[in-house]
């Protein structure tokens, strides 16, 4: 006789309602997709003709040969903003990222799944103040500025006084000022702030010669870091000219095999694995990522999908491993103008575009991943 109690078994009913639940979570999700997907639209060919009509750069439907050179409203600025008009403006990946709204995960985070919300393009910008609203004090008609304001690819922008706008150092040309925000604070916020580099310590770039590695190098020096930059043949020579102590040609050399061991090591490419970063760095060294694959390598997460794996594989070792974000700000700013106007930072620019309607062109060249330095538009 088998005296052995029975093992109470859950209710079917309980395993109905399971079942249920989880049908009825995937099937709304799907409906929320496709709701989604079919409402996500732009405001392209539902707008007035403009009363005050300027020429910017939009696009209606994803993709480098949906851009259009087209006629918008003039913005006004608001109490707190300037009237820009503007002179020059530089390309970054930032901007082919929306462009083609990749990785993927943009158009669900509210890009727009099936089309850009915000048919507006650009961010770095440099020009000269043409008016400024009732509550704007520390700037004035015939300033020359400089900073990050969405739109940007317009002959017109309206940012605010407050946020992510400085006065342009006379010493350095409205191209050359266009060129800064998004990679010079970039570079900046990631070796002062990220990396905390001190003096004395030894600085890794991987992609020395691009928009952020240029301003990376020359920053880095100026906090008293000793610099290593890796870089191609070709970008060798400027490497060394923007002040890098050493220079690693990776078609020749791999640094990751290297004896060498570094403070701080600032990713702009993430195309080598953590555990061969984590190798080149001291036992407390710092690994920031900025970059994250090429244009043909975004997919679902692109750079995403490391900088979650870092946070994870800095669990297991002492080092600090991550991604970082850029925050635009007016300070910043300021900062990196006063690094100009002393001649501790140079920008670099690699082509100059001449017209708003050549945008399509400096991405594509962008796109190409061979930059060396920023690639400016002169704005008619």
């Amino acid at each position: 006789m088998n005296d052995k109690p029975k093992t109470k078994r859950p209710p079917k009913r309980w395993k109905r309602v399971v079942k249920w639940t989880l049908g009825t979570i995937f099937v709304a999700l799907i409906l929320w997709g496709f709701i989604a997907y079919w409402t996500s639209t732009n405001d392209c060919g539902h707008t007035a003709a403009p009363a005050n009509p300027m020429k910017a750069v939009v696009y209606c439907d994803y993709g480098v040969d949906n851009l259009k050179l087209e006629d918008v409203e003039k913005p006004t600025p608001a109490d707190d903003q300037l009237l820009v008009r503007v002179r020059a403006a530089s390309v970054n990946p930032y901007d082919w990222h929306f462009v083609e709204g990749t990785p993927y995960v943009m158009r669900a985070m509210g890009v727009g799944l099936r089309k850009p919300k915000d048919t507006h393009l650009g961010v770095d910008f440099a020009g000269t103040v043409e008016a400024v609203g009732k509550n704007v004090t520390q700037f004035k008609p015939g300033d020359e500025v400089f900073g990050g304001r969405g739109g940007a690819f317009a002959q017109y922008i309206c940012p605010r006084a407050t946020r992510a706008v400085a006065l342009k150092p006379a010493n350095v040309s409205f191209e050359e000022a266009a060129s800064v925000n998004i990679a010079g604070i970039t570079a900046l916020q990631a070796l002062r702030d990220k990396g905390k580099v001190q003096p004395g310590q030894k600085v890794l770039i991987n992609g020395a010669s691009g928009g952020v590695g240029t301003f990376a190098v020359q920053i880095a020096k100026s906090l008293g870091a000793g610099v290593t930059g890796v870089c191609s043949t070709r970008n060798v020579d400027l490497v060394k000219s923007l002040g890098a102590d050493h220079v690693i040609d990776y078609t020749k050399e791999d640094f990751t095999k290297s004896s060498e061991r570094y403070d701080v090591m600032l990713d702009n490419v993430g195309n080598r694995s953590l555990s061969e970063c984590s190798k080149v760095l001291t036992p407390n060294g710092k690994y920031v990522l900025i970059g994250g694959g090429g244009a043909n390598e975004q997919g679902f997460l692109g750079g995403l999908g490391k900088a979650l794996w870092a946070m994870v594989f800095s669990k297991f070792v002492n080092q600090q491993m991550g991604m970082m974000m850029a925050d635009a700000n007016q300070k910043d700013l300021t900062v990196l103008a006063d690094m100009m106007q002393s001649g501790k930072v140079k920008p670099v620019i690699d082509r100059t575009y001449k017209s708003l309607g050549e945008i399509p062109d400096a991405i594509r060249y962008l796109k190409e991943g061979h930059a060396r330095g920023k690639v400016v538009i002169a704005v008619e």
